[in-house]
C-alpha cells in the first residue's frame, strides 16, 4: 500500500477539494442551514489552499492513471485561475444570499464539487476522463443555477440549463464514440498518432465533440442558453459561471485541439474560426438593445469567448499564450463588474436595469470610477488590461496569417465598445436615479483587487505573460 501512496501526490489538490466538500456536506446535514455562512467561508479557504498547493507542485510534467490524467504547467495555470475565480465568486455570494434570505449550506459544497470537476477537466488526457470531469462540473452547475428554488426565474434557468446541457453532453459523447471508433483509442496520444490523415468519420466525430465543447464555453451557435440562464440565476451564481466553468471549458477545448488533433489542424481550424467570428459578431450586436445588465453581461461573455478563441484558431504557441492571458484578464474584469452589479441594491431590494446606474458618479464616486475602468477594459481601451488581452490574441492571429479573423475581431471590438460606453455615459452624465445602499465589505475587496489589477496591469505585465508562455509551451 505504501508503494501506491506517492502516486496520488499529483492529484492532492483535487483530493483536498473533494474531501472538503464531503466534510462540509456532513456538517451541513447534521447542523442544517445555520452553518451556511461557515460552510461558505470554509469552501473559500479550501479553494485557496488547493490553488496554493497547485502552485507549489513540482515543475515537471507528470502523467498518472495510465496517462489519462496529466499535471503540467498548462494545467497548473488554468487550475489556479479557475480556483481563484471560484473563490472570489463564492465571496461575492455571502452577503447576497444572507440579505435575500436564501442562504443554503449546499451552495458552497456545490461550488467545491464543480471546482473538482473543473480540475479533472483541465488535466484530462483521454476522452473518458474528459467526460467524467465535464459531467461532475455540469451536474453541480445545473443545481446551482436553480439554487433559489422559490424563485420562478431561477428554477426556469436551472431547467433550461439542464435540458440544453443534456443535449450538448449527448453530442459530445457521440463525437467521442466516433473518434474512438475511427482511431481505436480514447487517449489523446493514441488519437494524435492515428489521426495523421483526416478521414470523413474522424472529422464528423471532431465536429460533434467541438459542438459539445462550444456549448460549455457558450460560443455561437450553441449560446442559446446563456442569456436566459445568466439573467435567471441568482447574480453571484452568474458571476461563478463566468469565473470558473468558462476557464475550465476553454482549457479543455485547447487541450483537445492541440494534444489530440495536432495532425489535422486545418480541419479543426475552420471550425474554430467560424465559431470565433460568429461569437464576436453576435456578442457585439446582440448586446446593444439589452436593458438588463445581466443579459448584457451574458452577450458580452459570448463575445469575449469569441476573442479568446481567436488565439486557439491560430493553433500556435503564441496563440495559446494569448488565450491564457486573455482568460486571466477576463476573469478579473468580469468579477469586478459583478461586484458592482451586486452592489445595485436599494431599500426595496436588488435592481438589474442598466438605467438604474444613472448618476452613480455623484452618489458613489469610487464605485463609478472602478466600474468605468472595468467597462473601458472590457471594451479593450488602452492602457487598461483588456486592451492587452485583445492585443495578444490578435497578434497571434496575424502571425498565423488569419488576417480576416483579426480584422473582424477589431471591428467587433469597436461595435461592442458602444454598449460599455453607454453605461459610463449614464453614470457620469445623467441625473441620479437614487442612491444605492452602502457596498458590503466582501464586494469592496473583490472590486478593489480586480479594479487595481485592470488599471495597473500595464505597469508590470511580465509575471502573467511569462507564466502564460510557460504554460503554453508545455502543450507543444
Amino acid at each position: 500500500m505504501s508503494a501506491q501512496l506517492p502516486a496520488l501526490g499529483p492529484i492532492f489538490p483535487e483530493l483536498l477539494v473533494i474531501a472538503g466538500a464531503l466534510a462540509l456536506l456532513l456538517l451541513g446535514a447534521i447542523r442544517g442551514e445555520r452553518v451556511a455562512g461557515m460552510v461558505d467561508i470554509s469552501a473559500i479557504l479550501i479553494l485557496l489552499i488547493a490553488a496554493g498547493l497547485t502552485v507549489l507542485q513540482p515543475g515537471e510534467r507528470v502523467e498518472i492513471f495510465g496517462g489519462s490524467f496529466v499535471v503540467d504547467d498548462f494545467s497548473r495555470f488554468m487550475k489556479v485561475l479557475a480556483l481563484l475565480g471560484s473563490a472570489a465568486a463564492l465571496l461575492l455570494s455571502i452577503d447576497f444570499f444572507r440579505v435575500q434570505n436564501i442562504h443554503r449550506f449546499e451552495f458552497g459544497i456545490l461550488v467545491l464539487t464543480a471546482a473538482a470537476g473543473m480540475m479533472v477537466m483541465i488535466s484530462a488526457r483521454d476522452l473518458v476522463m474528459l467526460y467524467l470531469g465535464l459531467e461532475l462540473m455540469s451536474l453541480s452547475l445545473y443545481v446551482i443555477a436553480a439554487i433559489d428554488r422559490d424563485n420562478l426565474r431561477s428554477t426556469e434557468a436551472g431547467l433550461k440549463y439542464l435540458v440544453l446541457g443534456g443535449l450538448s453532453s449527448g453530442m459530445l459523447l457521440y463525437g467521442a464514440s466516433l473518434i474512438y471508433g475511427f482511431t481505436g483509442t480514447v487517449g489523446f496520444t493514441g488519437i494524435a498518432a492515428a489521426a495523421k490523415v483526416p478521414s470523413i468519420g474522424l472529422v464528423f466525430g471532431l465536429v460533434f465533440l467541438f459542438a459539445g465543447l462550444a456549448f460549455k464555453v457558450s460560443a455561437v451557435p450553441f449560446h442559446m442558453w446563456t442569456p436566459d440562464v445568466y439573467e435567471g440565476a441568482p447574480t453571484p451564481v452568474t458571476a461563478f459561471f463566468v469565473a470558473g466553468p468558462k476557464v475550465a471549458a476553454i482549457a479543455l477545448f485547447i487541450r483537445v485541439a492541440i494534444e489530440a488533433f495536432p495532425g489535422i489542424v486545418p480541419q479543426w481550424q475552420q471550425i474554430i474560426v467560424f465559431i470565433s467570428i460568429a461569437s464576436m459578431v453576435l456578442g457585439a450586436f446582440a448586446a446593444i438593445g439589452q436593458r438588463n445588465i445581466k443579459r448584457l453581461m451574458a452577450y458580452s461573455s459570448i463575445g469575449h469567448v469569441g476573442y479568446a478563441l481567436v488565439g486557439l484558431a491560430a493553433g500556435t504557441q503564441t496563440g495559446i499564450q494569448g488565450v491564457l492571458i486573455y482568460m486571466a484578464i477576463y476573469v478579473a474584469m468580469t468579477l469586478g463588474t459583478f461586484a458592482c452589479i451586486l452592489a445595485m441594491r436599494r431599500a426595496g431590494g436588488m435592481v438589474e436595469e442598466i438605467d438604474e446606474l444613472a448618476g452613480l458618479a455623484r452618489t458613489q464616486p469610487m464605485v463609478a470610477f472602478f466600474l468605468a475602468a472595468l467597462l473601458f477594459s472590457l471594451a479593450g481601451i488602452p492602457p487598461l488590461a483588456g486592451f492587452f488581452a485583445k492585443f495578444y490574441v490578435f497578434l497571434a492571429a496575424v502571425d498565423a496569417k488569419l488576417y480576416a479573423l483579426a480584422v473582424i475581431g477589431v471591428v467587433s471590438s469597436v461595435v461592442g465598445a458602444f454598449y460599455y460606453l453607454r453605461i459610463v455615459k449614464l453614470m457620469y452624465m445623467d441625473e441620479p436615479a437614487g442612491a444605492f445602499l452602502p457596498m458590503p465589505n466582501e464586494l469592496r475587496v473583490v472590486l478593489g483587487i480586480c479594479g487595481l489589477f485592470v488599471i495597473f496591469f500595464f505597469l508590470y505585465p511580465s509575471p502573467l505573460v511569462a507564466a502564460a508562455a510557460t504554460a503554453a509551451k508545455s502543450l507543444f
